[in-house]
């Protein structure tokens, strides 16, 4: 494409934007609240995401052993432990740490423990971390066979339920977010279809005339793409605000929640919506021309 055919296609683009202002900035607002709701519930999934992926690296195994080891014995286990596919961290915990820990859980109901007197019944015990959740269940079954351990345990059940929540999250959330970039993609080409409406008498004498489709299309699909990216740039700042606001009232009430730090988060989040703003533009323009370019 020459330069100069380029810069035909963009004067035009704009002339019409600025014949057609009202309806431009109709097309804008849309595209801006299409992109607003689509930036929010992509934000929200993947704080979920995030707050799931946080959960799924807090589970540990906890292995319990025999009474009756000594400290070379309970070294040697750990060692055997450290060598299991998926393990990545080991941590030793001896009977009066658990103690402790058991104390500061129980708060101001520690007087149970006075028929204990001196008695420590709590076992040594090693804490294992996994690379990943779906190693837990077999790194706890091969803890488990090992010589001088009592047991293994992980709350299967809740570890299980607690999978299943963090996948039906993840499938739900990519699910609305499709919904909602084919909604913005639907709702951006029946706007602009509009404007190419109020235009299908120039665009059938172009043909006429001998213009090519691609002659007639451009200046469309420029002004789609300007009309996107300029509603997406109101939906980003939006975000970027909103954002903002929420993460510094949440860390002000809710300290331990694992929001997604606002940067580099914001910055990807603000290129993906320019990027996506502008293509869906592109893409409504080609779609509402198809049906006025069949003279």
């Amino acid at each position: 494409m020459r330069i100069r055919t380029f810069e035909y296609f963009v004067r035009e683009a704009l002339s019409s934007l600025r014949h057609n202002g009202l309806m431009s900035i109709a097309s804008v607002s849309t595209v801006a609240l299409s992109l607003l709701i689509l930036g929010m519930f992509l934000i929200m999934v993947l704080n979920l995401n995030h707050m799931a992926s946080a959960l799924e690296s807090q589970v540990q195994i906890s292995v319990y052993l025999q009474d009756n080891l000594g400290d070379r014995d309970m070294r040697e286990v750990g060692t055997r432990i450290t060598k299991i596919p998926g393990v990545v961290q080991v941590t030793f915990v001896d009977k009066d740490e658990a103690l402790t820990r058991f104390k500061q859980r129980l708060g101001e109901q520690q007087g149970l423990l006075a028929v204990l007197g001196d008695t420590n019944p709590l076992p040594n015990a090693f804490e294992v971390k996994v690379d990943k959740p779906e190693s837990v269940k077999p790194v706890a079954q091969a803890v488990a066979q090992l010589k001088g351990v009592e047991n293994a345990r992980f709350g299967q059940e809740i570890i299980e339920q607690l999978f299943t929540l963090t996948r039906l999250i993840r499938l739900i959330g990519l699910a609305l977010i499709i919904f909602l970039a084919l909604a913005a993609l639907f709702i951006i080409a029946n706007t602009i279809r509009i404007t190419v409406f109020a235009r299908r008498k120039e665009i059938g004498i172009m043909k006429y005339v001998g213009a090519t489709d691609a002659f007639i299309r451009w200046p469309f699909v420029i002004e789609g793409m300007i009309l996107g990216s300029a509603g997406s740039l109101i939906a980003v700042f939006l975000l970027v605000e909103a954002y903002t606001v929420l993460t510094e009232q949440i860390y002000q009430k809710l300290v331990f929640l694992p929001l997604i730090p606002k940067y580099p988060f914001l910055n990807y989040i603000s290129i993906l919506l320019v990027v996506a703003g502008t293509i869906i533009g592109a893409l409504g323009s080609t779609i509402s021309l198809r049906r006025f370019m069949k003279v």
